[in-house]
């Protein structure tokens, strides 16, 4: 069974900093981008990172860019989202997830075909 199991979610306050780790299980994506995505509530899931399948190439949401930073460890099947200078504007649910295709790093959820079960992440003013 193909499985991501996102961690590290939790509470923190304005300014202070979260590192979120994906884990993957049931089947290797070393060779498929990956994502990380975010919900709040009320609103749709969103872009906020990607990777592509060596790590060489990252792209970033404008409103995270200079924040955060997204890496991976094909070796331990695990992708990280290092978040700094967190504002409050940054909670949400945050999902990762593998691509389809094994080139790029999308920004479209659609082409992304697995996808974790999410972390939430709170930020106090």
């Amino acid at each position: 069974q193909v499985q991501l199991v996102e961690s590290g979610g939790g509470l923190v306050q304005a300014g202070g900093s979260l590192r979120l780790s994906c884990a993957a299980s049931g089947r290797t994506f070393s060779n498929n981008p990956m994502g990380w995505f975010r919900q709040a509530p009320g609103k749709e899931r969103e872009f906020v990172a990607a990777i592509s399948w060596s790590g060489g190439s990252t792209d970033y949401a404008d409103s995270v860019k200079g924040r955060f930073v997204v890496s991976r460890d094909n070796a331990k099947s695990t992708v990280y989202l290092q978040m700094n200078s967190l504002k409050p504007e940054d909670t949400a649910v945050y999902y990762c997830a593998a691509a389809s295709l094994a080139g790029g790093r999308p920004r479209n959820p659609r082409l992304y075909n697995y996808w974790g079960q999410g972390t939430q992440v709170t930020v106090s003013s």
